[in-house]
């Protein structure tokens, strides 16, 4: 059996998260918050761009949508989509801080907390169902974790701050899906934008001259920020959060074998072990997918 759209969707993006390192590790020397500034303000001007001359329709739609809905339902939208720009820009802050100024097994740390907290998150506030193989494959992520997690203190509190962050991000959108996905992004990113503006002037610093750095830029924006944001939000629309969330292994393992066959870090049984786990658990909380036994939908079924 085939995974369907909505799977692959969110694999793809986090295949492609896996891979971020490449593009922010050489802008190490810059502060963590012009590359904030720079991120969020270019992807906010590419996205109205695109969306405002060539998705005319889509905008259109939309707002025709939430004129239509009832003052509550309005509310509710609003405050949906406000808390998801409020969490994605306090959640990339604290990550490009973390894996710049801190380390790159904190900022990685983080997204292996992430889909165990998502999970949890998923069960006591959406009421989504696992099985017990579902929470078999969370089980051994937690032991992983735990193996991970002695050392340094403040790496762990980095972690588990950047991990809640994504968590309530997943949850807050799994329940945002009456509107186009790529109009709910740009909005949710105009609003990170209006957030950050004020700190701009004071906290900023120097504008770049090296054209390394908006080249990278675009890269950080386009392939690491609007694509796989977009697959992400697309995927909620046909997937639990928890199924989400468990996905976001593939970033951490990914990043591991970076830092292992790239940037060249040195490794312990221990890793090996914890990172040996984690892939154990992708596969058996998706071994509906992987045994081809039913095909990995929304509990509540796709209401796109």
């Amino acid at each position: 059996m085939k995974p369907n759209k909505y799977y692959l969707s969110a694999f793809t993006a986090f295949v492609i998260w896996g891979f971020f390192s490449l593009a922010l590790k050489p802008l190490h020397d810059y502060p963590s918050l012009d590359i904030l500034f720079y991120r969020v303000f270019y992807a906010t001007v590419l996205l109205l761009v695109i969306n405002l001359f060539f998705r005319k329709e889509a905008v259109k739609s939309d707002w025709n949508s939430l004129k239509s809905m009832t003052k509550k339902q309005r509310l509710k939208v609003i405050l949906l989509t406000v808390t998801g720009g409020f969490l994605l820009i306090v959640n990339w802050y604290l990550f490009i801080f973390a894996m710049n100024h801190i380390s790159l097994k904190s900022a990685s740390f983080a997204y292996l907390i992430c889909p165990i907290l998502t999970t949890i998150l998923a069960y006591l506030i959406l009421k989504e169902k696992l099985s017990k193989w579902q929470w078999f494959a969370v089980s051994l992520s937690l032991i992983s974790c735990l193996i991970l997690s002695f050392g340094d203190l403040t790496e762990l509190i980095y972690s588990l701050i950047i991990a809640l962050t994504f968590a309530f991000y997943l949850i807050t959108q799994r329940k945002n899906n009456q509107f186009d996905r790529f109009v709910i992004l740009t909005v949710q990113l105009v609003i990170a934008a209006i957030i950050i503006l004020p700190f701009f002037p004071k906290y900023s610093g120097d504008v770049p001259q090296e054209s390394l750095f908006y080249i990278l830029l675009t890269f950080i924006v386009v392939l690491f920020t609007i694509i796989p944001l977009f697959l992400n939000l697309y995927a909620l629309k046909g997937m639990n959060s928890s199924a989400v969330g468990i996905l976001m292994y593939v970033n951490p393992l990914i990043n591991f074998l970076l830092a292992v066959l790239y940037f060249k870090e040195e490794i312990d049984l221990i890793q090996i072990i914890s990172y040996s786990l984690i892939l154990i658990s992708v596969v058996v909380f998706n071994e509906k997918i992987v045994f081809g036994k039913k095909p990995l939908d929304c509990a509540r079924g796709d209401k796109s």
